[in-house]
């Protein structure tokens, strides 16, 4: 494989161990699945980081060489970042088999500018965001690409209208929208115009019932 990660194994766990991995520069994991068992494992997390920020992020298949062995194909799981600085706490690695099929999540990415914006101007709704699929590791998708392009104010995009000639399979439902355009709300100033206007209209009315009142009072 084209991508390699080396890591070490460690024989202590906890809190306390986990704090001085990471004083010391080094991130603990640990490598599950496949025949194996579970192994706990230090890594170097700008190695580790090199290889997540490729296009296809998490989805990332890369070789994991552990105290220097023969290198086993892994897939990041998991991973614990720190609410407060975003720095990498912790790593789950999946073994995979690259001639069996697993199920992922994969990132949509739209593309092109609907005519719904441009023409009608509506705005657009990315409802789903990423869906799930099955297929051989090396098949997995960088993201779903969505043209947005033909689309009008109440036209959309379903996971159905994508699936045509992958090499992945649906798990998410395919009847799922994706985005679809949707008209603007009413300008602010629009509707307060309107309610004045209704207010005026009202207010004149109830002034014309007091002068007939009033002139029916004199006759």
């Amino acid at each position: 494989m084209d991508l390699t990660l080396t890591a070490a194994t460690r024989t202590t766990r906890g809190k306390n161990e986990a704090r001085r991995l990471r004083r010391a520069g080094q991130v603990p994991g640990v490598v599950y699945g496949g025949t194996d068992g579970d192994t706990a494992v230090t890594i170097d997390p700008k190695q580790l980081l090199r290889l997540l920020h490729s296009e296809s992020g998490l989805n990332t298949i890369f070789d994991l060489e552990v105290d220097g062995g023969r290198g086993s194909a892994v897939l990041v799981k998991d991973v614990q970042l720190s609410p407060l600085t975003d720095e990498l706490l912790h790593v789950d690695f999946l073994r995979v088999a690259l001639d069996k099929v697993i199920t992922v999540n994969v990132p949509v990415h739209l593309t092109g500018e609907a005519a719904g914006v441009k023409q009608q101007g509506g705005l657009v709704d990315f409802t789903t965001r990423e869906v799930q699929v099955e297929c051989l590791p090396r098949e997995i998708p960088e993201h779903i690409e969505v043209d947005v392009t033909p689309l009008h104010i109440g036209e959309g995009i379903r996971l159905r209208d994508v699936t045509e000639d992958v090499d992945w399979t649906p798990v998410t439902d395919l009847d799922v929208l994706l985005v679809h355009v949707v008209a603007s709300k009413v300008d602010t100033g629009e509707e307060e115009g309107d309610e004045e206007e209704v207010e005026d209209e009202a207010a004149a009315d109830a002034e014309g019932e007091k002068e007939e009142k009033a002139e029916g009072g004199g006759s």
